[in-house]
């Protein structure tokens, strides 16, 4: 494939049409109206995976080390994905959520907690064991903390308004195999059709699949995608929970444990726990891909996390594979469940960026090559950080123009 036209198709060519990359185009035609965005996306339609399959958790931002990018979008984004869903009339809700401490070395970690979100301008309330039933009739724990900025909506129709909004030319079903960049000149891309498209400036919003993006453009993106998968169930007596209810996370793990989520269509999400994916789509065991394994399992930090995290994997894997011991999990939350009460539902898969030497990417990482822009690491909660993290990735993008 050869670059030799000065005619470009667009400005900037953006891959991935899921929340980010949409939220990306959205921002690029707003900051520089004019400006021609091209979005490229494998699948029929937006928002098929990460964003589509994740709990629909507008989150507050309390998790966050204060001064990331993460504590920094969550908070801003939080408030602007509110005002945004009503403006254009996309169904949402500002329910506050408990999270709450079910053992005593939990305690140190909860009042953590507090003043994490006191620190990110977060208004939380301390609660003790009886006054949760205030929030959660059903719920137990020896302390809790109710974090009233939380909410939920419909991340998909989000990123379907995004779409809309933005004026860019959207194509779907249009898979990238190939990436011919010229630093003097600009990317040409070939899709698994044979169409070549050319841009001046390449985003890459791919998601799972960023990191070999990025090296198809000849940037080290120095980390490698391996990917989580989430397992849900719902429950099959919605009154049990008001609302959203999470337990006290670790903080050596950028997940946040089994939780309780009431959704927009009132039904309530149990999960999710995190087991290693097989594939980069792998929503269930049967879903092996060699290429795609073998590529995880190449990665030295791979197997770093492995020896560091075994027993926390373990468990993890334990939660997948026995649903007693699923519902044990929950329990500890909710006494009243029982196995019969969870029925099973879609799973997700984050893409969790790693590192060489094993480190799991905590924030969110956007890096910069010769007329690309590459954002690697974007699981939770960059759905509800999405409008600010669009508009960062935009600001790099027409710089460079």
């Amino acid at each position: 494939m050869r670059c030799v036209r000065t005619a470009y198709d667009c400005d900037v060519l953006v891959i991935g049409g899921g929340i980010v990359g949409l939220s990306t185009a959205y921002a690029i035609t707003r900051a520089a109206p004019g400006t021609r965005v091209t979005v490229l996306e494998k699948e029929p339609g937006p928002a098929r995976h990460q964003t589509g399959r994740n709990s629909g958790v507008i989150h507050s931002g309390i998790y966050y080390r204060p001064g990331s990018l993460k504590a920094r979008y969550a908070v801003r984004g939080a408030a602007e994905m509110v005002k945004f869903c009503a403006e254009y009339g996309i169904p949402h809700a500002i329910t506050g959520k408990l999270i709450v401490a079910t053992d005593r070395a939990e305690l140190p970690r909860l009042h953590a907690l507090v003043q994490r979100g006191r620190e990110n301008g977060i208004p939380v309330r301390e609660l003790g064991a009886s006054q949760i039933a205030e929030y959660e009739p059903e719920v137990r724990g020896l302390a809790a903390i109710h974090v009233g900025t939380t909410g939920i909506c419909d991340f998909v129709a989000v990123a379907r308004q995004l779409a809309h909004g933005s004026g860019a030319e959207i194509r779907y079903g249009t898979r990238v195999v190939r990436v011919d960049r010229r630093p003097e000149r600009g990317v040409a891309v070939l899709t698994a059709a044979g169409d070549v498209v050319r841009g001046r400036v390449l985003v890459n919003c791919a998601g799972l699949r960023c990191d070999e993006i990025a090296r198809l453009t000849g940037d080290d993106p120095g980390m490698r995608i391996v990917p989580f998968r989430g397992e849900y169930y719902e429950l099959a007596r919605p009154e049990l929970v008001r609302g959203l209810v999470y337990p006290v996370p670790d903080p050596a793990f950028p997940f946040l444990g089994v939780h309780l989520t009431r959704g927009i269509d009132g039904g309530v999400h149990v999960g999710p726990n995190a087991v290693p994916a097989l594939a980069r789509e792998g929503y269930g065991w049967g879903t092996v891909r060699l290429r795609e394994l073998g590529s995880t399992l190449a990665w030295p930090g791979s197997w770093k996390i492995a020896r560091r995290h075994w027993r926390y994997g373990a468990g993890e894997l334990r939660r997948s594979l026995s649903k007693k011991a699923f519902t044990d999990a929950v329990g500890r939350l909710l006494p009243g469940v029982s196995e019969g009460d969870l029925v099973p539902t879609a799973a997700g898969v984050r893409a969790q960026a790693v590192l060489r030497d094993g480190t799991l990417v905590d924030d969110f990482l956007i890096r910069e090559g010769a007329r690309t822009v590459h954002v690697l690491n974007a699981p939770s909660p960059a759905a509800t950080a999405s409008l600010p993290i669009g508009r960062e990735v935009a600001r790099r993008a027409l710089g460079a123009l």
